[in-house]
């Protein structure tokens, strides 16, 4: 991907002048986007990633499965880690580890919880996307699960030389178990990375994008790429929203994040076939090495996020 039309896409916005809020005009244009530095060039950058602490937010979520809408939780979890190039996974020991093996990833944990009727749903992804995006231009690995009470499934996106090859497992016939190659692609998943580490490396106009993973589940969507478009909205004044619209398939993604770094991502709605599937508004968030806060008596943490279950 060329940087030159994305540095001059972002020029130009910053010419613009500032767009009123949207209440009072829904037909406004990209708004000007203040893009974060990558590792290594910005200090707010490496000591927010990079300080030993998780990024920890809570949101309501409304989730429409089988024609009603259902109340829920969803949790986004953003941390940085070093990944291994040639097994694509998480380092244990880095000194053990070649130096040309090792990158460093921000990592997305989102998952969902809710009922429909008597049972539930829980469904998780993770996301693994290079913090150097200028040398490793592409998101290297992407999970998916999914239980409730009639079954489970699987969904893997590893990136390979010839773009992603996915593999997919299911209690549903229809569904697994599946080994294919998608081709070259942008993913809609790691769109909320992108955001986070640098808007102005999110490619505006037509892209190749693989729908949502969480989507292609509970819509039953085989998943291959299609075209989209994005583009830059001004929603409010400390706020923009990143607006996703699938050429070829009836669907629309609006991520709302923070116009200032970190950008954290305030909500986001998911429109399919004109009706609202998905939305999530933040609730509460918190910074935490989670991973050390385990035991019965940081219970109370979970409060913190309002979090029932």
């Amino acid at each position: 991907m060329s940087l030159q039309p994305i540095k001059i896409f972002f020029l130009s916005l910053l010419a613009l002048p500032g767009c009123p809020d949207r209440t009072a005009d829904t037909s406004t244009n990209a708004a000007p986007v203040k893009p974060a530095l990558v590792s290594g060039e910005n200090n707010d950058f490496n000591d927010y990633w990079f300080s030993g602490v998780a990024e920890l937010n809570a949101y309501r979520l409304q989730q429409n499965r089988y024609g009603e809408t259902r109340e829920g939780e969803a949790v986004l979890i953003f941390v940085t880690e070093p990944f291994s190039l040639s097994e694509q996974v998480k380092i244990d020991e880095p000194r053990s580890t070649e130096e040309e093996d090792k990158v460093s990833v921000l990592k997305m944990n989102a998952l969902r919880r809710f009922s429909t009727g008597i049972y539930d749903y829980s469904m998780m992804s993770s996301v693994f996307t290079p913090i150097s995006w200028d040398k490793y231009p592409h998101t290297l690995k992407l999970t998916c699960s999914s239980q409730d009470w009639c079954g489970h499934s699987w969904t893997q996106l590893n990136r390979t030389d010839d773009g992603y090859r996915l593999r997919q497992m299911s209690y549903f016939q229809a569904e697994g178990d599946i080994e294919t190659n998608l081709g070259e692609a942008l993913t809609e998943d790691e769109l909320f990375n992108r955001l986070r580490i640098n808007p102005g490396q999110v490619e505006t106009e037509k892209v190749n994008l693989i729908p949502g993973l969480f989507f292609a589940r509970t819509a039953h969507q085989k998943l291959k790429p299609k075209q989209a478009r994005i583009s830059f909205k001004r929603e409010k004044e400390a706020s923009v929203r990143c607006v996703v619209e699938y050429l070829h398939l009836d669907r629309t993604l609006l991520i709302d994040f923070g116009s200032e770094f970190p950008h954290e991502i305030i909500g986001w709605e998911e429109i399919d076939n004109g009706q609202t599937t998905v939305k999530a508004v933040r609730n509460r968030a918190l910074r935490s090495p989670y991973w050390q806060r385990n035991g019965n008596e940081y219970a109370y943490l979970r409060d913190s996020l309002g979090l029932r279950n």
